[in-house]
């Protein structure tokens, strides 16, 4: 039986790794069997976050909402209602940046909200 040498495979595996493991501190990016702990754990964090990143922005964005619907005697989920009585669709990232950047027409969206109901 002829003799089979693994060494170029496992060296690929380890410098995949390992250029993955690029960046972090000390021995997580140097030695392969920190590094491939570290980087298991980093792409976990990473998949996990890439699904809360649209929580949490949607939860900021009602935030913002709600703190420019207050100045006018709203809460979010009264204005919110209106919105969908009057048929305008805005969604919430649209009416955030408009109750930051530009709350003249914030107001005007919440008075045309408040007509219909």
């Amino acid at each position: 039986m002829t003799r089979v040498k693994r060494g170029n495979v496992a060296r690929k595996r380890r410098k995949k790794i390992l250029k993955l493991a690029k960046g972090f501190r000390g021995s997580h990016s140097k030695l392969f069997r920190t590094a491939n702990q570290q980087v298991m754990k980093a792409l976990r964090n990473a998949y996990r976050d890439r699904k809360k990143r649209k929580r949490d922005f949607r939860r900021l964005w009602i935030t913002r909402i709600n703190a420019g619907a207050r100045l006018h005697g709203l809460s979010y989920s009264k204005f919110a209602g209106n919105l969908k009585k009057a048929d305008i669709q805005l969604n919430r990232k649209m009416l955030a940046q408009l109750a930051m950047i530009d709350p003249d027409v914030f107001t005007k969206v919440i008075e045309v909200a408040s007509n219909v109901s």
